[in-house]
């Protein structure tokens, strides 16, 4: 598995961020990106469920990174997301989330993502297109210092 870059300020993957998810991915060099991670109260709707939203970003997040694969500086933005929610996501236990790659074509990338524990097997899923982000609005080498953009320990 090839560990991916991380922020240190992103909601999703920024390791600095003390309100954000601080999620580390890594892949398989060709179409699959894994995450595993916990989500806690701060992170929960109602009692012992994970909020829609903060779900979303998850799979937002584990989706966009297939467009990274092999590419650490290529940067997205979401153009479409549909999002199935199967069961409640719960707090305070470790939950798996992959990304898939369907279809890459010029600046636009297809990608199916899914949160799921080995045991209730999957909770959410998402079908998402993402398009790259345009230069003009984030330039690969500006955002080494912006956001911090690097492997991490």
């Amino acid at each position: 598995m090839n560990p991916q870059y991380n922020s240190a300020s992103c909601f999703a993957c920024g390791l600095e961020n003390p309100s954000g998810l601080r999620l580390r991915f890594c892949d398989n060099g060709k179409d699959q990106v894994f995450t595993r991670f916990t989500l806690d109260l701060a992170h929960a709707g109602y009692p012992g469920m994970a909020h829609g939203g903060i779900v979303t970003a998850v799979l937002d997040e584990v989706g966009g990174r297939t467009m990274m694969i092999n590419h650490p500086d290529r940067f997205f933005v979401t153009a479409h997301m549909d999002v199935h929610f199967r069961q409640p996501v719960p707090v305070g236990v470790y939950l798996d989330a992959s990304g898939w790659l369907l279809k890459s074509s010029g600046r636009r990338t297809r990608a199916h993502a899914e949160i799921f524990t080995s045991e209730a097997g999957i909770l959410a899923e998402a079908n998402i297109l993402f398009t790259d982000m345009p230069a003009n609005l984030l330039n690969p080498d500006e955002a080494r210092h912006i956001f911090g953009w690097r492997l991490y320990d």
